[in-house]
């Protein structure tokens, strides 16, 4: 196994718009922006890794459609291989609706899974290879869980180091929380995920305390502008957000995974890693868009410079 990251994950392609005020139901608002991007999280915490630092290679699939020559290009030009992404006869590429507020920088958005929700064991078998490639595997839940349960049995029995962001959020077996290394939910998935409701600090720390005693030893629940929490065997510490001009917060969790598991595979420790992270995503939301606002390792670098001690 190589110092590196395996992602199996998904791409959708981003239709992202930008208007005053997002709509409420039913109301048609008026747009100032239109973009159309590679997206997808497994897409964007690829790219993300990749950015900062961390050899990656990627596994998912496509349709057959228009939309699969960005999916190429993209992770092409990012010079990660696209030998594991896959063709779909039967699914459309997946897509997600973004709508951007342009007064908060908050989104809403809805994912049209298509292809990534049809991976089959056929394909896990023919990318059994790279799936089992690096030291790390970084995993969502935009694919069907069928085929994600099934990598992480296989990498679990390579005893490859698991990281998991669960979302978009799903019940999830409670025989798969002992093989994870370290689970990143945000506020809302960890609330679906251990039935805590988190109105404050507290509620952080015990629903902590629930996905330990599901047998995980590292937890972080990521706060969005307040910073992130991180909870392992020696540590219980809270994670400061880095202060930037936000101007669009889509994404930035994918960026925190992303440059969290390139901090790991470059050989950070899991707190060192979590503070990576977090520059990481800061940085994310001073851009518009998704994989494309991933900051550069100069970026990255330049701030450490100029603001890490």
């Amino acid at each position: 196994m190589g110092k590196g990251v395996t992602v199996f994950g998904s791409f959708v392609t981003d239709l992202m718009a930008r208007s005053n005020t997002l709509p409420e139901p039913g109301e048609t608002v008026m747009g100032n922006f239109f973009k159309i991007s590679p997206g997808g999280k497994g897409s964007n915490q690829a790219i993300a890794a990749k950015r900062a630092g961390a050899d990656v290679d990627i596994v998912t699939k496509v349709g057959r459609d228009q939309f699969q020559k960005l999916a190429f290009e993209s992770f092409g030009n990012e010079g990660i291989s696209t030998e594991f992404i896959f063709l779909d006869d039967d699914k459309s590429t997946g897509i997600a609706l973004i709508l951007v507020a342009e007064d908060t920088g908050q989104n809403i958005i809805t994912v049209v899974p298509g292809a990534s929700y049809n991976i089959k064991e056929s394909d896990i078998e023919k990318a059994k290879e790279i799936i089992l490639k690096n030291d790390y595997i970084l995993l969502q839940l935009e694919n069907n869980l069928d085929a994600t349960m099934k990598v992480i049995e296989l990498a679990h029995e390579r005893s490859i180091k698991i990281v998991l962001n669960p979302a978009p959020v799903v019940p999830l077996p409670e025989e798969l929380y002992k093989k994870i290394y370290v689970i990143t939910p945000n506020e809302s998935e960890a609330e679906r995920l251990t039935g805590i409701k988190i109105k404050n600090e507290d509620d952080i720390k015990k629903a902590c305390e629930v996905f330990h005693k599901k047998g995980l030893d590292n937890v972080i629940i990521t706060l969005g502008e307040k910073g992130a929490y991180l909870s392992t065997p020696e540590t219980k510490r809270w994670l400061e957000p880095i202060e930037v001009d936000v101007v669009d917060t889509t994404g930035a969790g994918d960026a925190f995974n992303g440059g969290f598991v390139a901090g790991l595979a470059n050989g950070m420790s899991i707190i060192e890693a979590c503070e990576y992270g977090m520059i990481v995503g800061g940085l994310s939301v001073t851009k518009m868009g998704t994989s494309i606002s991933m900051p550069t390792m100069l970026e990255i670098q330049e701030y450490i410079t100029s603001n890490v001690e």
